[in-house]
């Protein structure tokens, strides 16, 4: 069973660049999300503890099935832990087999931002070249350059309520060729903005954008609501807009929709797979305004794994591990692997 510890995930990256692996995982994500009905799909699995949450995401298609381990506490920071870490795993449907473990805490953040931009590919005015960005915590840089890989971008304004935020984020992206704006207030931030992320970590109902604010034309990435009583968008944008989700189910529990109540799902246009396949439409004109409500699904996660599991397989990376039994001269014969131990024990 294959090992992806984190040097190794630094390493599959730097091989082929950030920029061509956002390509390529874009590509993944397309041809994941169009065999929809080939995936066997749950709503993750959360506990929802004081100060955070806890979670499982499993999904399998006749291939391969994988899972993911991901946490989310806001509150960690404040004693220099990290928000999100997570871990996941890829094994073989045929023989249940574990293939691969990996570290996905800069994996979850990769496909986070991939999965937007994708879908900002397809929901936004394809000339776009200004995003503003609302909330430079840990997702941030990634959203932006991801977008950058899809989209020519001239313009990134952003803002925090974080000074330090702000300073970290502009330091990290300095040696991009895009712009760098900080200002001193969202609505500052996204005039004129063909592409508006926000991406907060507070776990409360808040309105990061009012619908008065927008302009005709604009597309919206919802990214920081992602549970239960964690939203971010006034719920007028939703009942205006174009809405596209990932997976409805657990959409209408942690999604920007859970304030439209019981008549939330009649407000979503899409699932994101009926988009990228050609089911549905994307944007259809320069006036409408699009939101993608994303949560973060299973398929993400597998996607990705399944990206690092070829790229280790290319470059020859990771490391073997004995997780599991590989060889027994008789397969019914579990306890041979204790007996020489027990022996041993007992002799001793």
């Amino acid at each position: 069973m294959l090992l992806l510890e984190i040097p190794v995930v630094q390493e599959l990256i730097a091989k082929i660049t950030l920029k061509n692996f956002y390509l390529r995982l874009c590509a993944y994500l397309i041809e994941d999300f169009s065999n929809w009905d080939n995936f066997q799909k749950s709503a993750r699995h959360a506990i929802y503890v004081r100060n955070g949450v806890l979670e499982l995401m499993p999904i399998c298609n006749d291939e391969f099935y994988s899972f993911k381990y991901v946490n989310g506490h806001p509150n960690n920071p404040l004693s220099n832990k990290l928000n999100v870490v997570a871990f996941g795993m890829l094994a073989d449907v045929i023989t249940g087999y574990p293939l691969m473990l990996s570290s996905m805490t800069l994996l979850t953040a990769l496909r986070t931002a991939a999965t937007a931009a994708l879908a900002s590919r397809y929901l936004a005015k394809k000339t776009s070249k200004h995003l503003a960005i609302l909330g430079c915590g840990a997702q941030s840089e990634f959203q932006v350059l991801a977008h950058a890989a899809l989209f020519e971008l001239t313009t990134v304004t952003y803002f925090d309520i974080d000074p330090d935020a702000m300073l970290r984020f502009a330091h990290n992206l300095k040696d991009e060729a895009f712009t760098l704006m900080p200002v001193d207030n969202v609505q500052a931030a996204i005039m004129g903005a063909d592409i508006i992320v926000t991406a907060t970590a507070a776990k409360e109902k808040l309105h990061i954008l009012e619908r008065s604010w927008l302009t005709a034309g604009q597309h919206i990435c919802g990214i920081g609501g992602d549970a239960p009583g964690k939203t971010e968008l006034d719920p007028e944008i939703l009942k205006h807009a174009k809405v596209v989700v990932e997976y409805l189910p657990q959409t209408l529990k942690e999604g920007e929709i859970q304030n439209l109540g019981l008549d939330a799902a009649s407000f979503v246009y899409a699932e994101l797979w009926e988009v990228l396949s050609g089911l549905k439409a994307g944007r259809e004109n320069g006036d409408e305004i699009t939101v993608f409500d994303s949560v973060g699904f299973a398929l993400e996660d597998f996607s990705i794994l399944r990206l690092c599991y070829q790229l280790a397989s290319e470059y020859r990376l990771g490391k073997q591990i004995d997780l599991i039994p590989q060889t027994l001269a008789d397969c019914k014969n579990l306890y041979g692997l204790l007996r020489n131990t027990h022996e041993n024990t007992r002799d001793a």
